[in-house]
């Protein structure tokens, strides 16, 4: 599926059930603000409050996916052992098993892997390239596939970290109309409106803490996945550097 036909998707489908959750459900879940007090308060945060259940259903969403995609990306068997596979095979000059090994553990690092050993392999082949010729395609199709990977693991790192901005502000903008009706309701002549006052401040709580835990969700999923793209790209230099190391080390035997 494309980004942004995921995208619309995701955004509609969380707009639809945030509104059919606040609008339909909750009012029948509701039984006072003694029996279900957080129902209560939820209902009493105003009209941003299904916006932001939308954002965090958003975000849920994007975290399921990055999660998924990075467990496809790793593969089938973990990549210390891969790697540790990959680069016997070519140590033993056994490279069509390492195209073997890369097609059985699938995911991202073994596409990079597969595509190296592939060149290399068809470049063995032509009498006519040098040593160095070799290496160097076989170090270009390891690059641009790891270009192709690389954007496939990143996608929707920047919707995250967008959402936990955008989270933040809703949040602060609901928590602004929340403390204008409390004023408003302290500016009134006489005794203050404790009802309205009342009002003014849940809301302003309710959409405070929804946006806050939106921003908190949204900022360690981030910084988590950035890290595990980082790791991945650490692992795939370190297994590409070692196999070319290899070749380098059998070619000038």
């Amino acid at each position: 599926m494309k980004q942004g036909t995921f995208t619309i998707l995701t955004m509609v489908s969380a707009l639809v059930l945030s509104f059919v959750f606040f609008y339909m459900i909750l009012p029948g879940m509701d039984q006072g603000v003694e029996k279900t007090p957080i129902i209560h308060q939820i209902l009493s945060g105003g009209v941003l409050v299904p916006f932001l259940i939308t954002i965090t259903l958003m975000l849920l969403t994007y975290i399921a996916e990055r999660l998924i995609t990075l467990k496809k990306a790793q593969g089938t068997a973990p990549l210390p052992i891969f790697f540790a596979n990959y680069t016997k095979s070519i140590r033993e000059g056994r490279i069509e098993d390492a195209v073997a090994l890369c097609d059985k553990q699938r995911g991202s690092a073994a596409a990079v892997l597969k595509a190296g050993a592939d060149q290399y392999i068809r470049s063995s082949k032509d009498s006519s390239l040098s040593m160095e010729k070799r290496l160097a395609e076989t170090q270009r199709a390891i690059n641009e596939a790891r270009m192709l990977e690389v954007p496939f693991l990143e996608r929707n790192l920047i919707a995250l970290s967008t959402i936990a901005s955008v989270s933040t502000m809703t949040g602060l903008l609901g928590t602004t109309i929340g403390m204008i009706r409390a004023f408003a309701a302290m500016a009134t002549q006489g005794a203050p409106n404790a009802a309205e006052l009342a009002t003014g401040i849940s809301e302003a709580l309710i959409n405070t803490a929804l946006g806050l835990f939106a921003a908190i969700v949204g900022i360690v999923a981030y910084n988590f996945f950035v890290n595990k793209v980082d790791q991945f790209n650490y692992a795939v230099d370190e297994a590409s550097y070692l196999t070319l190391e290899i070749l380098k080390e059998k070619e000038t035997k």
